[in-house]
């Protein structure tokens, strides 16, 4: 998509052409930047009295350049580092598909491990941790993601790495669309910070 749509019926007609293609509508909300809740009142054709509130956030200028995400995520291992030290960190949890992409540099710049929480098909926000790369268990762990809308998939994350043996020490998304700075008693920490007022 080269423009941002602005439309509700633009919005609409694009959510139903992805749900065509086959994606879920966590995979939805990833594509548009909006929440899981939007998305399913987009699909559903619900009226505008029940429209629920919401911020898009397109970042494609920053998606479609390597080094756009390499100094974003820069910023985050800068943000990482601030709040709990590079050396206090093991492993960084980058959530697909949008957030892995930051936290492959976050890793790299801390020179720490890295893996991905998968987002699937059960329900909202849920999602497994991946086992083909680096480990939660006993390691202090930073999770990233691009945006933050109603915190249910960083929640499942964070009760993941929790399962697995890890400490969740702090979370960092590129835009927090909540007026939240922690999320089930771990920090959070925005890049950006935008809210409906």
């Amino acid at each position: 998509m080269s423009t941002m749509v602005l439309s509700i019926e633009e919005l609409k007609a694009y959510a139903a052409n992805l749900m065509k293609e086959g994606l879920n509508t966590q995979q939805i909300a990833d594509e548009l930047s909006l929440s899981q809740d939007t998305i399913t009142w987009l699909l559903s054709g619900t009226g505008e009295s029940e429209r629920p509130s919401d911020v898009r956030i397109g970042w494609r200028t920053l998606g479609v350049r390597p080094q756009r995400i390499a100094a974003v995520g820069s910023i985050m291992a800068d943000i990482a580092d601030e709040e709990l030290g590079y050396e206090n960190i093991d492993t960084v949890v980058g959530i697909s598909i949008n957030g892995i992409a930051f936290a492959y540099e976050v890793a790299r710049v801390m020179e720490s491990d890295m893996t991905v929480f998968r987002t699937t098909d059960e329900g909202e926000g849920s999602g497994s941790l991946s086992n083909k790369y680096g480990q939660v268990a006993g390691k202090r762990v930073v999770i990233i993601d691009d945006v933050l809308s109603s915190g249910k998939t960083m929640s499942k994350t964070i009760q993941s790495i929790r399962a697995a043996g890890g400490e969740v020490g702090l979370a960092v998304v590129l835009v927090n669309k909540t007026t939240r700075n922690e999320i089930d008693d771990v920090p959070l920490r925005g890049l950006i910070r935008a809210v409906v007022v």
